[in-house]
């Protein structure tokens, strides 16, 4: 039974994560964005609109809606404290509704970035003509994430593949084989590759952005890419281990471990103040 408590503790833990202490820390990091646009491009894009209130309602309903996703994790938690207690409770279904309800508890983040995404491409750039001069600096990798995390990112990678073709040996049941286990990784790595390169090379979007502002966004980027690419194969390296083991009861407490883990790589990301992610400004 001690994997089940402490699954029940991690679950708990997920719960306070992501439904109350990320939309806190993310509510005050786009307040502070929101913050730093001058009124009068606000009024240029949204004339007769009164922003502070719209923000004030929008706040309300993000809140409201990342309350009642706890309040399904406390449901869940409880049902699943039932389930648990039999002595034939099987992991899979476990493991599958705790998935569910992370990516419900991503759902307020994803709804807030379209909305943002749509608002910026079809009113900022279409209405604004930007007369601000750029910033002209040469950004590196290193500039926003330390050597030491890209090379436990590259290593943990090399070790993953290392694993997943020696567990291929004398493969356990279920197993999806060496080519689909490192095809998942190594799409996982190559969108993350991607997204760092758009970011320190890609064109800038956002007219009301200040360089500070770019500069702050660019190394919450960079970093989260790069800590969810170590998080990922140490987590997929620990789950099968756990199964070589005999211990696949101890699974959804890992999972769960690892959806809280993925909560404070955005914590840790948005808690960098924008002054700190300055990089080469006079």
């Amino acid at each position: 039974m001690t994997e089940v408590y402490a699954f029940f503790a991690a679950l708990m833990l997920q719960i306070l994560a992501m439904s109350v202490l990320y939309p806190a820390w993310f509510t005050r990091y786009w307040r502070t964005q929101v913050a730093s646009i001058p009124s009068e491009r606000l009024a240029q894009v949204y004339p007769g609109v009164d922003i502070p209130r719209v923000l004030q309602r929008f706040s309300l309903r993000y809140r409201t809606l990342n309350a009642v996703i706890a309040v399904i994790g406390l449901l869940l938690l409880g049902w699943l404290l039932r389930y648990m207690q039999r002595p034939d409770w099987v992991d899979g279904p476990v493991e599958t509704l705790v998935t569910v309800y992370f990516v419900l508890q991503l759902l307020p983040l994803g709804l807030i970035v379209r909305t943002a995404f749509k608002l910026n491409a079809t009113l900022v750039d279409r209405l604004l003509e930007r007369k601000r001069r750029a910033t002209l600096e040469r950004r590196q990798l290193f500039d926003f994430v330390s050597p030491l995390a890209v090379v436990l990112a590259v290593l943990g990678y090399l070790l993953f593949v290392a694993y997943v073709a020696l567990i291929q040996q004398h493969p356990f049941a279920g197993f999806a084989g060496f080519a689909i286990n490192v095809g998942i990784v190594t799409l996982l790595y190559a969108v993350n590759a991607f997204t760092v390169y758009a970011t320190l090379y890609g064109r800038r979007f956002n007219s009301f952005e200040t360089h500070a502002r770019r500069v702050h966004r660019i190394g919450l980027t960079v970093r989260s890419c790069v800590y969810s690419c170590i998080a990922c194969v140490g987590f997929l390296a620990l789950n099968f281990t756990l199964v070589l083991l005999d211990l696949q009861r101890w699974e959804p407490f890992a999972l769960s471990v690892f959806f809280v883990i993925c909560g404070g790589i955005c914590l840790m990301c948005l808690a960098t103040p924008p002054e700190r992610a300055q990089v080469g400004s006079s």
